[in-house]
């Protein structure tokens, strides 16, 4: 993740997301591209991702929540979409721009995270900050333990690990979620 301060005033959250192993081959089954498992794709298997990749579901988020205190705060189109693939993996990059901060002054919180925790997301390298040097971003980590329980719950007592892809899980992803607290010395 990089929070991008433009030299105009403009915020925007950077994603950059490394598909693991087992995605990563659902990708590549799924569009049916790399089937000839060189790891490399033709321009036509380029082209059918960058299609199928850049065109979200009308009810997908993106997966990325910013706020300022208790007030959501919207985000824009993503821009600067990009999807690569290495040695087998996946490496999808975009930006999220910020349009409207609340509070100019006040911290903002980032968290990246699937509501039905189908997808789990680690934060694996430091939270970067291009554009300011006024800025610091502390990681609040997720108290797992915690979520596991609260899924436990809503599950009457069923192991959360032992539940199947077709089987009712309660949508507490967020519970799952590290927080990123970005606070700068200026204004935002």
């Amino acid at each position: 993740m990089t929070v991008v301060f433009a030299e105009d005033g403009a915020l925007g959250i950077k994603l950059d997301w490394f598909y693991d192993d087992l995605f990563s081959l659902l990708v590549t089954t799924d569009l049916g591209i790399d089937m000839d498992g060189d790891l490399i794709l033709t321009s036509a298997e380029q082209q059918l991702l960058d299609e199928q990749i850049t065109a979200w579901p009308p009810d997908y988020e993106g997966d990325l929540e910013v706020s300022q205190g208790d007030a959501l705060l919207g985000l824009a189109e993503k821009q600067n979409h990009s999807m690569t693939y290495e040695e087998g993996l996946f490496h999808e990059a975009h930006l999220r721009p910020v349009p409207d901060l609340v509070d100019p002054g006040a911290p903002i919180q980032i968290r990246v995270y699937d509501p039905s925790f189908y997808t789990a997301y680690d934060l694996r390298r430091p939270v970067l900050i291009e554009g300011r040097d006024d800025c610091a971003a502390e990681v609040i980590p997720a108290d797992v333990d915690a979520a596991y329980a609260l899924a436990e719950r809503l599950l009457d007592g069923r192991d959360p690990n032992a539940v199947g892809p077709d089987d009712y899980f309660p949508a507490i992803g967020d519970a799952f979620a590290d927080t990123i607290v970005v606070t700068c010395a200026g204004l935002l």
